[in-house]
């Protein structure tokens, strides 16, 4: 993991495509911006593991009768 201090108004840019800008720091909370192309998904941490454990679950469950039941 890379460790930045920026300031606000300060970004960063990844992949010459994805620019992250500091818009606001108060207290214990930083509000960022994100610039990234549409193709790009951008999803917050704990979204992005429920997305991932409800793929995961999906995948387990392709039993011969549940994968029948997609053609019904």
């Amino acid at each position: 993991m890379l460790a930045l201090s920026r300031k606000k108004g300060e970004a960063l840019i990844i992949n010459n495509n994805i620019e992250i800008t500091v818009l606001d720091v108060k207290g214990d909370q930083v509000k960022i911006g994100i610039k990234a192309p549409k193709d790009v998904p951008i999803y917050r941490n704990e979204v992005y593991e429920q997305i991932q454990a409800a793929n995961k679950e999906a995948l387990t469950d392709q039993s011969p009768e549940n994968l029948g039941k997609l053609f019904e």
